[in-house]
């Protein structure tokens, strides 16, 4: 048997249209998770004005999702192998989708970061689980790989998606619609999923309730989070950013060290055997920052240098997730069943460099057509490469009961890089900004000076994953699969 072919046995329960379906629910309720992360960008402005936040303060609006969200993604992964990943996808949409409507309702500051905050609790809980849930629907390869590329369109994808609705709905109605459309989606969402998606059962708690464990990783991915985003107001290797960013890495090595002498570790150990999950979440990071910076600096580029609003932003990162569509939904998978997953991996690595080059490179004064759409469709193509076979490889040697973790852990390290590459290259891009106005170069100079100068090292980020794919991943042409390895052992 090849490491490509799947045992047919009775956990395929369900229907093929069921399981297409359950797809379909899942990523709807990934959507909206999603799309929250970039539609409050485009009406940060608004809600400035009416709340009288500080450029400061502003920032917290988003940053008390962020550390919420990369906080609590790997406990989520792993209660849902504890007490069923169904179970903690509705309770996490329940809890975003409650969240949603409170921070619509809000009229004060504080209000709206607690609510952004429980909101982050929310998403963690129903995303951490849904590659874990993927895996167990779809175990025959080639419906996997379709099933991951359409997962990764909608959570590539959504980032354009984000902008393009958060700019309607600011400019015709207000930015409390923003949270409020949530509301219909997320209940529908959630009644649809209780009556469609499979029941599991999960392990049980008594099989992995490691609460110092749980509280130890919890606490210092919150903090790593939030020493990244704050390090763009306090600096790199300001005392605030080395002590807290020093207390987490604190925290984490003692989350380890438990995990390496607990009796039911919350992580266990034996899930960084698998040499493609831990190259994975270590190639997932730089990928991720390059991207995240592409979006976030794009969006200033265009409104700051081309003078776009928020609908025609969301419009011109359009033909990006057309793109991304166009290869994730299924052209991915063929590729991926034709030429192995790190080939394709590298391939899209390969297109999403070469389009953050071709910004480096571009003039001060870009024009859309001549200078941003290539790039746009290029980055869509390559992320819809990418990104489904980076998940394949990452989730092909998942046991069963440890599929939610490796889906909370990769999730994990898709937060944190975004996270550290926004902080990073947005920093990097103001003081290449304040340089180049000390030298006396004009406002429209010194702003497109900065983003490139971010867009070339974002190049440099991805091109650092090319390495590490090439080097850390195992070079299979197909998706190892449950069962194929105990056969193989066999006949050998």
């Amino acid at each position: 048997m090849t490491i490509f072919e799947v045992p047919r046995t009775g956990r395929q329960r369900l229907s093929t249209t069921s399981r297409w379906l359950s797809l379909i629910i899942l990523c709807v309720g990934f959507l909206m998770i999603v799309v929250d992360v970039t539609i409050v960008n485009v009406a940060l402005p608004s809600i400035r004005r009416d709340l009288g936040f500080s450029q400061a303060d502003l920032a917290w609006v988003v940053n008390a999702y962020l550390i919420a969200f990369g906080g609590f993604l790997l406990l989520a992964g792993r209660l849902g192998d504890l007490i069923g990943r169904k179970r903690v996808f509705l309770i996490g949409l329940g809890i975003f989708t409650t969240a949603s409507v409170l921070c619509g309702l809000s009229f004060s500051q504080p209000v709206l970061i607690a609510a952004r905050f429980v909101q982050g609790v929310g998403g963690a809980m129903s995303s951490a689980v849904i590659l874990g849930m993927v895996v167990g629907m779809f175990p025959e390869p080639g419906e996997r790989a379709r099933a991951f590329g359409i997962f990764a369109f909608v959570a590539s994808a959504g980032a354009s998606i984000g902008l393009l609705s958060g700019g309607f709905i600011t400019q015709t109605i207000s930015w409390h619609w923003i949270f409020f459309v949530n509301l219909p989606i997320g209940v529908a969402t959630a009644l649809l999923a209780a009556r469609l998606l499979e029941a599991d059962r999960g392990l049980g708690l008594g099989e992995g309730a490691d609460v110092i464990g749980a509280g130890l990783v919890t606490v210092a991915l919150m903090l790593g989070v939030y020493t990244i985003v704050e390090s763009a107001q306090y600096g790199w290797v300001s005392l605030h950013t080395l002590g807290f960013g020093g207390v987490a890495a604190l925290l984490l090595a003692t989350f380890i060290w438990r995990q390496a002498t607990a009796r039911n570790p919350l992580l266990p150990l034996r899930i960084f055997r698998s040499r493609n999950l831990s190259g994975a979440n270590v190639i997932q990071p730089s990928m991720m920052a390059g991207m995240f910076g592409f979006f976030f600096l794009g969006s200033l580029d265009l409104q700051r240098i081309l003078h776009y609003g928020p609908l025609a932003i969301g419009l011109a990162f359009l033909p990006n997730a057309l793109a991304m569509a166009a290869l994730s939904v299924g052209a991915s998978a063929r590729l991926i069943m034709r030429f192995g997953a790190r080939s394709v991996l590298l391939g899209g690595q390969f297109l999403i460099a070469v389009s953050l080059v071709l910004l480096a490179v571009g003039p001060t004064s870009p024009q859309y057509l001549r200078d941003w759409l290539v790039p746009m469709v290029l980055l869509g193509i390559g992320a819809g490469l990418a990104f489904p076979a980076l998940t394949i490889l990452a989730m092909a040697d998942a046991a069963p009961s440890d599929s939610g973790l490796a889906s909370g852990l990769l999730n994990t390290t898709t937060q944190v890089g975004a996270a550290l590459g926004l902080a990073v290259l947005a920093t990097l891009s103001t003081n290449r900004t304040s340089e180049l106005t000390a030298a006396g170069k004009g406002a429209v100079t010194a702003l497109s000076g900065g983003y490139h100068f971010a867009w070339a090292i974002g190049a440099g980020l991805v091109l650092a994953s090319i390495a590490l794919a090439a080097t850390l991943l195992k070079g299979q042409t197909a998706v190892q699969s449950e069962g194929c390895c105990e056969e193989e052992e066999a006949t050998a």
